[in-house]
């Protein structure tokens, strides 16, 4: 808009024009302000302006860094049966020059090395199905390979295995995993011979995969998520269903494609498809909301987020503590829980009450709201799910909930 035209506007316009440019200030200023620890924005678009880890979002223990009493520890240790033993025996004696032998010895000491054995090429079992002819009647029968002996030439098991494990597991790329099979033995393993191991092994493990889906689905607690990714030139949703001891993976064309026939307690981020799934209870990942109240407590300097931290916090360390004592949290605890939980709620709805309205009615016809009004109201329409943890012990597990993990 010129300023020409800004002259046109009455006093009530300007006063709407600047509300919805402050509006958009803000909203671009938190997105400047947001991070993988901020919000559930991945590590990886923090890109080169990646925040020094100088706080994380785990609660402390109380105990010293390091291993704790009583752990076992992983320090190499000395083997009673190592696979070589070499001797060494000195030449000449350091006192008089005289030479010396190995029958002369009175002790040792030892020192071990542990290594990997040297890379051989690979070992070629020949299998030859022999005819024989009865003596008897002249019947001439042919000897039958061993299964999975199908093909004049093939890869046997361990190499599958180790095809498999390192593209699924490690994730290496096909090419640079057939660099690795040729410098370690040897072996021009192809691309396409790479896609094939995979694709068998596929077929194989159907059974397996929905015994697995079954599992997950009826089991009491599971956590689920999905994200997007590129197949090809498409784009596909890998969703995801965990245990504490099974993940079960799913690529679908649709983001919504949710898996059926899910029973119990479904942990997740509150996007909205999930509450459209019938038969379970659902539990909201407090981590998601602990990064959300993490950038209003940095950026917008909102109070109320900083007492719902702590709060969720709290909550979630008495909870464990309970869940090791093989116990529930007391009635009277919860309930004071849920007291401070609705006052800080109460107070950060009055904050929000009291800032001036955003501008214009959105297309959808609401005013349009701040970041932190939006989280308060999900606080308060979803506090049984989000609060679901003190009272149903499934939700206790894992004992990382309300923690930031895996990055």
């Amino acid at each position: 808009m010129d300023h020409a035209a800004s002259n046109q506007l009455s006093k009530d316009d300007l006063i709407a024009l600047l509300l919805a440019q402050e509006a958009r200030i803000a909203e671009l200023e938190l997105r400047l302000g947001l991070n993988s620890g901020n919000s559930g924005k991945p590590p990886s678009s923090d890109g080169l302006k990646k925040p020094a880890r100088i706080s994380s979002l785990r609660e402390k223990s109380g105990k010293k860094t390091g291993g704790q009493l009583g752990h076992p520890g992983k320090t190499l240790r000395q083997t009673e049966t190592p696979d070589a033993t070499i001797d060494h025996f000195p030449e000449t004696c350091t006192g008089c020059g005289k030479a010396l032998n190995e029958t002369m010895a009175t002790d040792h000491t030892a020192r071990q090395v542990f290594d990997l054995p040297e890379p051989k090429p690979l070992l070629v079992t020949e299998h030859r199905a022999h005819s024989c002819r009865c003596l008897n009647c002249g019947t001439q029968t042919k000897a039958a390979f061993p299964e999975g002996v199908t093909a004049p030439t093939q890869y046997g098991p361990r190499i599958e295995a180790f095809v498999l494990y390192l593209q699924n597991h490690q994730l290496l790329p096909e090419k640079r995993l057939a660099m690795l099979i040729t410098d370690l033995f040897g072996m021009n393993l192809t691309t396409a011979t790479i896609a094939r191991i995979g694709q068998d092994d596929a077929v194989r493990c159907k059974t397996l995969l929905d015994t697995l889906r079954d599992l997950v689905a009826k089991a009491p607690v599971k956590h689920m998520d999905e994200t997007g990714f590129r197949v090809g030139s498409k784009t596909q949703w890998l969703h995801i269903a965990s245990t504490v001891l099974l993940t079960f993976y799913r690529v679908s064309a649709t983001r919504g494609g949710l898996t059926e026939n899910v029973s119990g307690i479904v942990v997740h981020d509150h996007w909205k498809p999930y509450y459209t799934l019938s038969g379970v209870l659902h539990a909201l990942c407090n981590a998601h909301h602990l990064r959300e109240l993490k950038a209003l407590v940095e950026i917008e300097k909102e109070d109320w987020a900083r007492h719902m931290q702590r709060l969720l916090r709290a909550a979630c360390h008495a909870t464990n503590l309970a869940r090791e004592a093989d116990a529930a949290l007391k009635p009277d605890l919860i309930a004071l829980i849920e007291r401070r939980y609705d006052a800080i709620i109460a107070a950060g709805m009055a904050f929000h009450e009291a800032q001036p309205a955003l501008g214009k009615l959105s297309k959808r016809g609401r005013q349009p709201r701040r970041v932190g009004h939006n989280l308060l109201l999900r606080l308060l329409n979803r506090k049984q799910d989000v609060l679901r943890f003190l009272t149903d012990r499934p939700c206790r597990l894992p004992t990382t909930w309300l923690s930031r993990t895996g990055e």
